[in-house]
């Protein structure tokens, strides 16, 4: 399956996805998004964020087990995403999320950006394996911090990952935090509910839905 789906319509819907590949919640709805895009017109822009970034100042709060998720090291592989970008387009970007997601949370592993785990997806994805220098420097943080602003100025507050926006009844891209889903939905129920977010973002006054989640992300 091709991570950015078009078809032949005039018109396709365009989508801004930030995420986080960190983030095991934010793969569940990147999946669901490309599921959706099988039968409906899409074209998913894909754009980084970082938790790192958003939690910046909060790291003595937050539980060790989660610093290398929103500590300094989980910079690691938005940054490499980055570099990757200003290389090459978006689809490199989507392949690169893709396997940067399989080895961290599909695949049963734990989201630890290591250097070696970002090296192979590198290769997976059928890009340089050098871009993996990049992990560490400061290089793209310009760019990185730019795209994490834009996502938040897309919700219009602090907002976590991932960010999705849609246009809105006046074509303009309206961004929420979410949608949250595990599993991830195929088929007909995953382009329904695509329909449902479309609609929802068509109501000015619409803001927010929410409930409880029932336990962890179920991988398949």
């Amino acid at each position: 399956m091709s991570d950015t789906t078009t078809s032949p319509s005039a018109s396709p819907t365009p989508v801004d996805f930030w995420f986080d590949p960190l983030c095991a919640w934010t793969w569940m709805t990147s999946r669901w998004l490309l599921e959706a895009a099988r039968s409906r017109d899409l074209t998913i822009r894909w754009h980084v964020m970082s938790l790192a970034i958003l939690n910046e100042g909060r790291l003595d709060h937050i539980p060790e087990e989660f610093h290398d998720l929103v500590g300094p090291k989980g910079l690691r592989p938005v940054r490499v995403i980055v570099a990757a970008q200003q290389r090459y387009d978006g689809d490199a970007v989507a392949r690169l999320y893709t396997e940067l997601g399989t080895r961290f949370h599909r695949d049963g592993g734990t989201p630890s950006p290591t250097l070696e785990t970002i090296e192979a997806a590198l290769t997976a994805a059928g890009l340089p394996a050098d871009l993996v220098q990049y992990a560490d420097k400061d290089t793209y943080d310009t760019e990185v911090r730019a795209s994490h602003a834009r996502s938040q100025a897309a919700v219009g507050e602090e907002a976590g990952s991932p960010v999705l926006a849609v246009p809105d009844a006046t074509g303009a891209q309206r961004g929420f935090n979410g949608p949250v889903v595990t599993p991830v939905p195929r088929g007909e129920e995953a382009a329904r509910l695509w329909d449902a977010v479309l609609l929802a973002a068509s109501v000015p006054s619409f803001a927010e839905l929410k409930r409880t989640r029932a336990g962890g992300p179920v991988f398949e």
